[in-house]
């Protein structure tokens, strides 16, 4: 049998108490505090963390043995799917599905927060996403069933995006209350840190390869680099004089991609706040900036005739040769991160652009607008494959699902369809072959 800790004893006996109690057993109830010293005094208490306890964590086991069940029979099925398979139909299904695109129709739809969606998170291992609302509000959904996990309640103003770290464990979460909340994901959520020092509304949090520090934006013009342990900033960089919207590292933590209301994008060094290179081109405020994964840089070099060299190839595997960026002009355009040169312009959205990622295959990008719409856009032509009336009015962020890793498997053979949008409609929607 499993030991408990004194603490985990203490608080499994004030449970049981407070379900003993509620569920009318005074006589068990009475006895079972005589017996135990430690909670001999135990007065039950609708506002205490023990109240229902009991009964929550008996219903959570019931909803994951109906997961568990389920994925069960969907294993059986695909085992029995395999075995009838012949290779070349097998070879087909592959094929088409490591470069599926989302259809016109959600397989789900998650409703619960009372105001417009931020941001979207996939957890990188587990069937699990955290939406940030204006509501003041993170909640945790599983994606594949549409449920509401949980709600977490402790920003009080509007959260502004909340991301996981690479192993699942920790959620970041940023804020207009200026402040920036660590979750204990295995602890139940448990927020066990905030961190201080911005002066005006957070923009966006992404922790650092290595998951020991994160960085933040700000309305405050600034860029503030955390110590994850410590909770202490360590590094205030400023590389724009107005509202920066978002910033991202590069693969190897050493450079940093900003955009801002200044209308440019910009990437700097990590190490001493020097600028490297500053994209200017859009007429309006950039309101995402990403750089171009190592998957899809051949089609991009396709698509601008830009042929690799042996040079190029080292920048290109670090995963810092393109930019791509989305702004309230309704364009999205495409960058040489070296030089600050555009190269593309995509032409078709009719509002503001929020947000950009990357099928995994590389050859396609997925934009979501104000225009109601996200858009999938073929890397090597430059075309709008598909246009998805996705959210109304206004779609605010896009999120592809996470790629797990399997040992000695080749990359494309991880991909994992599933697509998320969150909109002004307060909805969070899943996309799914």
């Amino acid at each position: 049998m499993a030991q408990l800790s004194s603490r985990q004893q203490l608080d499994l006996h004030k449970s049981m108490l407070d379900y003993l109690y509620n569920a009318g057993f005074t006589k068990t109830f009475n006895e079972f505090r005589s017996e135990a010293p430690e909670v001999a005094d135990f007065v039950p208490d609708p506002t205490s963390p023990a109240s229902g306890l009991l009964v929550k964590k008996w219903t959570s086991i019931i909803r994951m043995q109906r997961k568990v069940m389920d994925l069960e029979a969907r294993l059986a099925q695909a085992h029995e799917e395999l075995a009838n398979a012949g290779p070349v139909a097998s070879d087909s299904s592959k094929r088409v599905n490591k470069e599926w695109i989302p259809s016109s129709t959600p397989k789900n739809t998650l409703v619960g927060h009372r105001d417009k969606i931020n941001a979207i998170s996939f957890h990188p291992l587990y069937s699990v996403l955290a939406s940030a609302s204006v509501d003041a509000t993170v909640k945790i959904w599983d994606w594949d069933t549409g449920e509401c996990e949980r709600t977490l309640k402790s920003h009080t103003k509007a959260v502004s995006d909340c991301r996981y770290d690479s192993t699942g464990k920790v959620l970041a979460t940023c804020s207009d209350d200026l402040f920036i909340k660590l979750w204990n994901v295995p602890d139940d959520y448990k927020n066990y840190a905030t961190l201080r020092g911005h002066e005006h509304s957070i923009s966006s949090v992404n922790f650092l390869p290595g998951d020991n520090q994160l960085i933040s934006s700000s309305r405050d013009n600034t860029v503030r680099v955390w110590d994850v342990q410590t909770s202490h900033c360590i590094k205030v960089l400023k590389p724009h004089t107005e509202w920066i919207r978002s910033a991202l590292p590069s693969a190897d933590g050493r450079l940093l991609l900003t955009c801002s209301d200044d209308h440019t994008a910009r990437i700097t060094d990590m190490e001493n706040g020097s600028m490297k290179t500053e994209m200017r081109g859009h007429d309006n405020r950039i309101e995402c900036a990403v750089f171009i994964p190592q998957a899809s840089i051949p089609a991009v070099r396709e698509l601008v005739a830009l042929p690799a060299t042996v040079q190029s190839s080292k920048v290109d595997s670090l995963g810092i040769s393109f930019v791509i960026t989305g702004s309230r002009d309704k364009t999205i355009k495409l960058w040489d991160a070296l030089r600050g040169q555009c190269l593309w312009t995509f032409v078709g959205h009719d509002g503001w652009v929020q947000a950009l990622t990357f099928h995994p295959c590389g050859k396609f990008l997925l934009s979501a607008a104000d225009d109601h719409t996200m858009r999938v856009w073929d890397l090597k032509t430059g075309r709008c494959l598909k246009k998805i009336e996705a959210h109304s009015p206004f779609v605010q962020c896009v999120a592809w699902g996470p790629t797990p890793v399997t040992e000695g498997s080749d990359d494309s053979d991880r991909i994992v369809n599933v697509v998320a949008t969150g909109g002004t409609d307060k909805l969070i929607k899943i996309w799914r072959p």
